[in-house]
């Protein structure tokens, strides 16, 4: 015997165009495409920087080098950015589940 689960009815077509949903995809759009620039220069900065300069090659503290601590910076920036991010998708999840609460069984 199965079970067949029931779920509620969403009219994908009317929540995509909606103007919530669009304020949503907005501010998405408005703080993940900033933050993934700057991701990206970031990161590939180390390698060209190593590859066409020798400013990180010169030393920082004592034998270690800026091109170490820039490595390690990119540690620091991942973690930063995760702990920016999960913040800030707890707050989409929150206009989600009102979009939601908003269009669940209207189809």
């Amino acid at each position: 015997m199965s079970v067949k689960k029931i779920e509620p009815s969403i009219e994908y077509t009317e929540v995509a165009q909606s103007a919530e949903f669009k304020q949503l995809m907005a501010k998405k759009k408005s703080f993940i495409i900033p933050l993934s620039l700057f991701f990206f220069i970031f990161y590939f900065t180390l390698p060209v920087m190593t590859a066409y300069s020798k400013v990180l090659n010169t030393p920082a503290i004592g034998a270690i080098n800026w091109a170490w601590l820039y490595a390690f910076g990119q540690f620091i920036m991942t973690w930063t950015l995760i702990t920016i991010y999960t913040k800030k998708a707890e707050t989409f999840d929150q206009i989600v589940d009102q979009i939601l609460r908003k269009t669940v069984g209207k189809g």
